[in-house]
């Protein structure tokens, strides 16, 4: 998983000022319209922006904080989602399009030249399911995906063998297209996909016949994902560069591996903490002993409940919960006792369970100062 505060090259306690500058100066280096679209500059633009947009938000960087990149996701920053190349503009532009040095980026007198180039494939979603032992543990799983791969016969040029490509002439390659129109406030300049050549800025004069000068065919893919230890449901990780090509040679997009754990009937779940209730019988709440409790990976163990135990009683056992995401440490097991009462008690335990009432008169009377007595003092009454 990423590391923004490395992405970014700055401290983990960088000011909101450090961060806004490592950023700024980063994106102007990869920037994809002052790299010529470049593939490898394009990628690298996405990842700064994705640390730049986490660490700029105080509740995504202390969700960050605490549980790294999967913490985004249903760890108090459900917003959070994968920014791709267009979300990674837009946020340059929002916080940095008026400031000085954009000229050097663009080319000089405002006019910039389109990134233009073969488009990244789409980033694809799977939703991969877990059980809490699976949590508990850590696992590697595989899915298979149907995905975009370049096509073989035309080698993903989407041209066909022995035939040429050629510049745009609508976009002189560039991909794009400009429109300026004046109105009442200004002049106001649209950027639009080149009509012509649908954005890739070249012309196949004979498309291949395999893929239709795609450049890419269907096929299925198994990959293998390794998936960290204390996850929750909605969390995920990112495969960069594991997801379709683009068409006509573009790169691969990423995939985006979501988490669904299912639910475990013997455990209640708060994070890294887990909450669990074991029955025990009377005997052993009176005279103590040791009980068996459950573990998410299956294997019990044994809790020394003392004597005189009452029921509903929780007892913490430190370490025993789930692994924190991206941190050291587990959390904490609470192990609520219950009462566990013989509905249809044999005859010789109806026996004893007289002699004992007649031994025991009863539970002692309510204290002067008991619980409701407490709670009215606390309101006032």
């Amino acid at each position: 998983m990423a590391d923004f505060y490395t992405t970014l090259g700055v401290p983990r306690d960088a000011t909101d000022e450090a961060i806004k500058q490592a950023y700024r100066k980063l994106a102007m280096k990869f920037h994809p319209d002052r790299n010529a679209g470049a593939q490898e500059a394009e990628e690298k633009f996405k990842e700064i922006t994705e640390a730049y947009d986490v660490l700029r938000d105080p509740q995504k960087r202390a969700a960050f904080d605490r549980y790294g990149e999967a913490g985004l996701r249903g760890g108090g920053s459900a917003g959070f989602h994968h920014v791709d190349l267009t979300e990674a503009l837009g946020i340059f532009m929002r916080d940095f399009g008026g400031m000085s040095g954009l000229d050097e980026l663009f080319g000089g007198g405002g006019g910039g030249r389109g990134r233009g180039g073969a488009r990244t494939g789409a980033d694809v979603k799977v939703s991969i399911p877990l059980t809490l032992g699976e949590v508990a543990a850590g696992v590697e799983k595989s899915f298979t995906i149907k995905v975009l791969d370049p096509c073989d016969r035309c080698e993903g040029s989407g041209a066909e063998p022995g035939s040429k490509t050629s510049r745009c002439g609508t976009c002189a390659g560039s991909g794009e297209v400009r429109r300026a129109q004046r109105s009442f406030f200004g002049q106001f300049v649209s950027v639009a996909p080149c009509p012509t050549c649908a954005g890739q800025g070249k012309v196949i004069d004979s498309p291949c016949k395999r893929c239709k000068g795609e450049g890419r065919t269907r096929a299925d893919r198994t990959i293998p994902v390794a998936i960290p230890a204390g996850v929750s449901t909605g969390q995920y990780i990112t495969l960069r560069g594991a997801g379709s090509v683009g068409p006509q040679g573009g790169g691969r997009g990423d995939i985006l591996v979501v988490f669904n754990v299912a639910e475990d009937t013997r455990f209640e779940r708060d994070g890294e903490d887990l909450y669990c209730e074991v029955l025990a019988t009377y005997p052993q709440l009176v005279l103590g002993a040791d009980i068996e409790v459950p573990t998410p990976s299956g294997a019990p163990f044994s809790l020394r409940v003392p004597s005189g135990t009452q029921s509903g009683q929780v007892f913490l056992v430190r370490g025993r919960g789930l692994p924190r995401v991206n941190a050291k440490g587990e959390g904490d097991l609470h192990v609520r006792v219950q009462l566990w009462t013989a509905q249809s008690p044999s005859d010789d335990e109806t026996k004893l369970l007289r002699q004992l009432e007649s031994l025991r008169a009863g539970p002692p009377a309510a204290q002067p100062k008991g619980f409701w007595s407490k709670v009215k003092e606390t309101l006032g009454a």
